[in-house]
């Protein structure tokens, strides 16, 4: 019988639960649950004999990899996978998937919700400004920037796209303006919503060089990851323009210093807060429990990202 162990500090959601544990029992598996827990011990223990792991933000380390001596297939439930060791995954054989496209659209409303937020002085009181009008750069236009895109048409924005690995003709599609390059993104858009992956080409990629071609008023939207940002490039064109703006939801390691110098110019979520919908959740949980399902039954790898 396959184990199939579903470890998460920050747990799905329970109607996500009670769905992969109805799938697990027809399709004859052992359901196994571990949630919130303390200490990276009780996930080594809780993995030794698991079939296949499922995990939200959870770090899958070599270390979990290596106790986990069964281990045929690992699920991130979401888009992200840069907390699995895909190399170490990958040397024992080991499948590893994400589930694109289950938190998209929470995504997607965050960022959009997050420019409001900030364009109206953060609801303070103060007189704001409109989302009507202005020029929104989506700088990857996957599933989560298609909808930031669709979403933003609601608002009369000006849209405008990069992404290398997408073609002209799909973004005109969706009724966005293809761009060449990242520098002619942020110099044509007053807001840049960010929706890269991290990886070794993205990582601190979005600079001071780029940040500093954006137009008067200009607001960064971060919904990505930290990673992809260069912090000390930010520092800088915060400190050289105080018309400058950043959003997002996870804050980044110098945020005690920007509060103390830049007060008011900023604004970041308690905690990464993208897929925090009950929706999105239950998708991702019971998207990766099908995606283990059709892995093991039919040898389905279309979501494999090793």
């Amino acid at each position: 019988m396959k184990k199939i162990l579903v470890a998460t500090v920050k747990p799905f959601h329970p109607d996500a639960v009670e769905g992969i544990r109805e799938i697990c029992s027809k399709a004859g598996y052992d359901f196994n649950l571990l949630e919130k827990y303390n200490d990276k011990s009780e996930l080594l223990e809780a993995v030794a004999d698991a079939h296949a792991l499922i995990v939200r933000s959870d770090k899958v380390t070599s270390e979990v990899i290596e106790a986990g001596k069964n281990l045929e297939i690992i699920v991130r439930g979401g888009a992200g996978y840069d907390n699995v060791d895909l190399k170490t995954a990958s040397d024992k054989g080991i499948v590893v998937m994400n589930t694109p496209g289950q938190n998209s659209n929470a995504v997607a409303e965050l960022a959009l919700g997050m420019m409001v937020f900030f364009a109206r002085n953060q609801f303070n009181g103060k007189a704001g400004t409109e989302l009507r009008g202005k020029t929104l750069g989506v700088h990857a236009f996957g599933n989560v920037g298609q909808l930031v895109a669709e979403i933003a048409h609601g608002f009369n924005m000006d849209i405008y796209a990069y992404d290398p690995f997408e073609k002209d003709e799909v973004i005109r599609k969706k009724g966005v303006t293809p761009v060449k390059s990242a520098e002619e993104l942020y110099e044509k858009c007053q807001y840049v919503s960010l929706h890269i992956p991290a990886n070794g080409d993205t990582r601190e990629s979005i600079n001071y060089a780029l940040l500093s071609r954006m137009p008067a008023n200009a607001t960064l939207v971060n919904t990505a990851r930290k990673e992809v940002i260069d912090e000390e490039g930010l520092k800088k064109v915060m400190s050289k323009r105080e018309d400058f703006n950043y959003i997002s939801d996870i804050a980044p390691d110098c945020k005690d210093e920007m509060a103390e110098k830049y007060p008011g110019r900023f604004f970041f979520t308690p905690k990464k807060m993208g897929a925090q919908t009950s929706e999105a959740n239950i998708n991702a949980g019971l998207a990766a429990i099908s995606q283990i399902k059709n892995y093991f039954e039919n040898g389905d790898k279309t979501y494999q990202v090793n």
